[in-house]
């Protein structure tokens, strides 16, 4: 793995920063786009091994975060201490981030929410770079209140526990 090219880092960083801006507008359709191919695992959940991917991932969001009155969920995913290993000729690549949530509502002054780490592998398929497994690390967690409807810190979170059954 190596530094790979400017185009491929370009693209691989717009995920991860996509990732965020998905997540703060509560875009879970667009979260189930960038996991189409890919899982997304926590180390907070106790069925992390499996992991979610695509339409799943978007109804475990929009289930478990507190979607505000105008429409986002008042918070500021910031993603930094960005390192991106890329192998060009496999097409596939890794990285790893720091990620720090910042939130501010009604009942909330601004302030850090939550912060922690994420290991990221990716694969370029026919041309286009796209995630194939992000692993979610929770390292440290402030006042999560105004964000999810569950508890993070019970560390084992269900995903039949949180989301209805489709009727």
């Amino acid at each position: 793995m190596g530094a790979g090219t400017w185009e491929s880092h370009h693209a691989i960083t717009t995920l991860l920063f996509r990732y965020a801006e998905c997540v703060d507008l509560a875009d879970f359709d667009g979260l189930a786009e960038l996991f189409a191919h890919g899982r997304l695992r926590s180390t907070a959940a106790a069925e992390s091994g499996e992991g979610m991917r695509g339409p799943a991932l978007a109804r475990f969001y929009a289930a478990t975060n507190r979607v505000h009155a105008d429409g986002t969920l008042r918070t500021r995913h910031l993603t930094t201490n960005v390192r991106v290993d890329i192998d060009e000729d496999a097409g596939t690549a890794t990285a790893r981030s720091y990620y720090l949530v910042l939130q501010a509502t009604e009942k909330l002054p601004f302030q850090p929410i939550v912060a922690g780490r994420y290991e990221d592998r990716f694969e370029r398929a026919d041309g286009v770079w796209r995630f194939t497994e992000r692993l979610v690390h929770v390292d440290q967690m402030g006042d999560l209140s105004e964000h999810l409807s569950f508890d993070l810190s019970s560390g084992d979170v269900r995903y039949a526990d949180v989301v209805p059954p489709k009727g």
